[in-house]
């Protein structure tokens, strides 16, 4: 069966987002070891899992080539497939997108079990919320960033206690920490 995981940057305090959706205190620009990193992490992905919401932005974004990113990311970004689960759409307007409806265990086990590489979500707050609670991860990258806001959208859902075993800490040069950790089944 195929891993799925995670890779989305958080605050030192646990949020993904502030409480309007702000995302200004992301740290870049990124250093050479935490490109690295990413590089290595992404290799054996051949499959992005997206919800609505960030897709409206992440899909149109890449395809327009952003300024500062290097080519073989833009390239990667764009040429990967990519599901979108979400439960209004019916089909994709993206190109090189497909979308996955219906219930979400049940959307993503059926893309574990098709043949192929490893499968990476990128978060908006509601899906990844949503992931995370369905115990569909296999393994969540945390990029945590020198950076606390105080309030705003939590990677981890309120309410359960989500236990899991740290993989690697690993610490780069601009200040982000990659915390890897597995869920305890």
């Amino acid at each position: 069966m195929r891993k799925f995981k995670l890779q989305v940057q958080v605050t030192a305090d646990g949020y993904m987002a502030g409480p309007n959706g702000e995302m200004d205190w992301m740290t870049f620009p990124w250093t050479d070891d935490l490109n690295a990193y990413l590089d290595a992490l992404t290799k054996p992905v051949d499959l992005i899992v997206l919800g609505r919401k960030l897709a409206e932005g992440f899909i149109p974004t890449w395809a327009a080539a952003p300024e500062g990113e290097d080519e073989a990311t833009v390239a990667w970004m764009n040429e990967t497939p990519k599901v979108v689960v979400s439960s209004t759409l019916t089909e994709s307007p993206w190109e090189n997108a497909t979308v996955a409806g219906g219930d979400l265990a049940e959307a993503i086990n059926e893309l574990k079990a098709r043949p192929g590489g490893d499968m990476i979500a990128y978060g908006g707050g509601t899906f990844v919320a949503n992931l995370i609670a369905a115990g569909l991860l296999d393994d969540l990258h945390l990029l945590v960033n020198p950076t606390a806001i105080g309030s705003g959208m939590p990677v981890f859902p309120a309410g359960a206690h989500h236990r899991m075993e740290l993989v690697e800490a690993r610490p780069f040069e601009c200040g982000i920490v990659a915390l890897h950790y597995r869920p305890k089944r």
